[in-house]
């Protein structure tokens, strides 16, 4: 038997930086998101022989190891490793050896949640293997405590949840952990043409998301007004795009992108630089009525809204600055498993 999984990346449409704590666990925080034909992959094959073999194919990372209840945590393939040990510690596995490979269709620090859905992935796999009895809420939350209380990572909430639920959701976030996900019933025509005029494009570059989020954090702990207010800002955000959205009010999605483009540069340094701004400032040259840096901020993937054809336009005007568009299409499912 060999049992896998695959996770869908996601590209959240406003109110990014909200469902980080403390601010969520104080003010309460909101996030528009929807999940693409970008995928996080886990496979998992049994072995004869007691060893354990963890791959991440698409970063040429190897690691093997004699069967153990616990694998070390060495700052490589920590991930892979840090959900074995937490399946072992509470559904433990037998004594038999394995390979668990995975591999990611964007790069890490993109941008897209790639870490916390390639988490998900991995429990799923597990989950497929051993039958565990996994809700969608509770896979989340699965992958958030394994990712930021485990392995002591500094992030968000969102990325968990939209890899299991999948599609377009529009996510609440409160303390002591509460998420509620709300799908959203987005006519086919809204979400084609949504599509149609939103331009992922890739800078060529990644960052460490974490320390720009520790910055974030830091932020509403000492009570700086300009960050918090900023947070505020993105949460009516959501709520704006939410509405548009389910109104098929499309003509609005640029400008409510401009306007959280301009307000997330306030929550934390380093969310923006020169390159971004520059490669923001041409894309609305050329066309675009707003966008936004994917993710925490820093590097990575950035999104544009382009109305009618102006999407080729965008795209010529951007290949100065190295990076490239990717296609994708939206789509409805979360974590996938199956076994062959």
């Amino acid at each position: 038997m060999i049992y896998r999984s695959k996770a869908p990346l996601r590209i959240g449409l406003a109110g990014g930086g909200t469902d980080v704590s403390p601010y969520c666990d104080e003010f309460g925080g909101a996030i528009l998101n929807a999940t693409l034909s970008l995928y996080a992959h886990a496979t998992i094959e049994p072995l004869t022989e007691p060893k354990i073999i963890i791959q991440a194919i698409d970063r040429q990372e190897k690691e093997e190891y004699e069967w153990a209840e616990r694998l070390p945590i060495t700052g490589t393939l920590d991930l892979l490793k840090g959900v074995y040990n937490r399946i072992q510690q509470d559904y433990p596995i037998p004594r038999q050896g394995f390979r668990l490979s995975t591999y990611v269709d964007a790069p890490a620090g993109s941008g897209l949640g790639t870490s916390s859905t390639l988490v998900v992935a991995i429990i799923g796999a597990f989950a497929e293997m051993l039958r565990l009895p996994l809700g969608e809420y509770d896979m989340a939350h699965y992958a958030f405590e394994i990712e930021r209380k485990d392995l002591g990572l500094a992030g968000g909430r969102q990325d968990q949840y939209a890899a299991t639920f999948g599609g377009v959701n529009y996510m609440e976030f409160y303390a002591d952990d509460k998420v509620i996900v709300n799908p959203l019933r987005v006519k086919q025509q809204h979400l084609f043409e949504l599509e149609n005029n939103l331009l992922l494009y890739y800078t060529s570059t990644s960052r460490e998301s974490a320390e720009i989020i520790k910055k974030q954090s830091r932020n509403v702990t000492d009570k700086k007004e300009k960050s918090i207010d900023a947070m505020h800002q993105l949460k009516q955000q959501a709520q704006m795009m939410k509405e548009a959205l389910l109104k098929g009010n499309l003509n609005q999605f640029g400008e409510i992108l401009d306007f959280g483009f301009r307000q997330k540069r306030n929550m934390a340094e380093g969310i923006s630089n020169p390159l971004l701004e520059d490669i923001y400032h041409a894309a609305k040259d050329a066309g675009a009525t707003g966008g936004k840096i994917s993710g925490a901020g820093g590097g990575g993937f950035m999104i544009f809204y382009c109305p009618g054809n102006t999407k080729y336009t965008v795209i010529n005007q951007l290949e100065k600055f190295g990076g490239r568009h990717r296609n994708y299409q939206f789509v409805e499912h979360g974590l996938t498993t199956w076994t062959i």
